[in-house]
């Protein structure tokens, strides 16, 4: 029988969490993120909260597709969601021993489990059709011509004369190891799972499931795997102390409380680029408009004050009302 807890939290954590913009980017300083990260994360466990954890994976993803042009000629290259399983399953590890040290060291003995996950999409979904999330490295036009051509890469030019590779972003629709993932959760397990966005598969009528080279957003899998789970609050932690409309303008302002209806009209006003704030806000819209829990909740904060960010000291709180 799982001990009694105060909450269920889905906790997404930022591109932070592992990776930093001012840092290479190497396994020892991945690792030493994550250990920043594993004591923000046991805080919220030693007050008596269950997680159940995901993260992002873009600079991970950046470096393996990286590996993989430089091994070409040498080896076999891998197929993006084939990648997308390795670093999940990488960043799983780093996070999950690092978390479970740190709850050793406060007398706790639970083993922190990823769960390699997989997602469902759609196979007509828009995205396939306009691909615009970029992925990997900087190509100069000749180079963006050449792979375009030899790999039949979607190509998109993001500066004058540089390019970089788009694929798709569709929807989540279903996490398939979500039978598995609520019977760890109702053991009392601290879970990862849906890692850089889950690993995306489409249902082919005659070939079943199958893997596909797309990248699903980490937040809106979360939105969907913390409602999947009644999750009584779905934390998105970032760099922000709080979320602000009028970003960098004379009239910013932080919001330390939004309601569903304020989310939705400042996204369709544009108040949340799509490539920052907008998955994020969009992730707290679904999540609470498919939850059943009268006093769900999201919150998003920074990641060194998690706890501050629960407990309403810091960060924005979205609710119903």
């Amino acid at each position: 029988m799982a001990a009694q807890r105060k909450s269920l939290i889905v906790v997404a954590l930022g591109g932070n969490a592992i990776s930093r913009a001012d840092q290479e980017g190497n396994v020892s300083e991945q690792f030493e993120n994550s250990r920043h990260t594993a004591r923000a994360l046991a805080e919220l466990i030693q007050e008596g909260h269950q997680l159940v954890i995901t993260h992002g994976n873009g600079p991970q993803i950046g470096n393996f597709l990286l590996r993989n042009e430089a091994a070409a000629g040498l080896i076999y290259p891998l197929p993006m969601e084939v990648a997308v399983a390795h670093v999940q399953g990488g960043m799983g590890f780093m996070i999950g021993q690092t978390l479970t040290n740190e709850l050793h060291a406060h007398g706790r003995r639970e083993i922190v489990t990823t769960i390699i996950t997989t997602v469902l999409v759609d196979r007509d979904d828009p995205s396939f059709a306009n691909p615009t999330k970029p992925v990997g490295r900087v190509f100069a036009k000749g180079e963006a011509a050449k792979y375009a051509k030899s790999e039949g890469w979607a190509m998109k030019e993001i500066s004058p004369g540089q390019f970089r590779r788009v694929v798709p972003s569709p929807l989540p629709r279903h996490i398939m190891e979500i039978d598995t993932i609520r019977r760890a959760v109702a053991a009392g397990e601290t879970i990862i799972a849906c890692g850089g966005g889950g690993i995306p598969v489409i249902r082919d009528p005659h070939k079943g499931l199958m893997g596909t080279a797309a990248v699903i957003d980490k937040d809106l899998a979360s939105a969907l795997l913390a409602a999947e789970l009644e999750a009584d609050t779905m934390m998105i932690l970032t760099a922000v102390d709080r979320v602000s409309i009028n970003f960098g303008k004379p009239e910013e302002r932080t919001l330390e409380t939004m309601t569903v209806a304020e989310a939705k009209r400042w996204l369709a006003e544009g108040q949340f680029p799509a490539g920052s704030m907008g998955p994020k806000i969009q992730g707290a819209v679904d999540f609470l408009e498919a939850s059943k829990k009268p006093h769900a909740a999201v919150v998003i904060g920074p990641l060194e004050h998690a706890a501050d960010a629960l407990a309403g000291r810091v960060g924005t709180r979205i609710a119903r009302h």
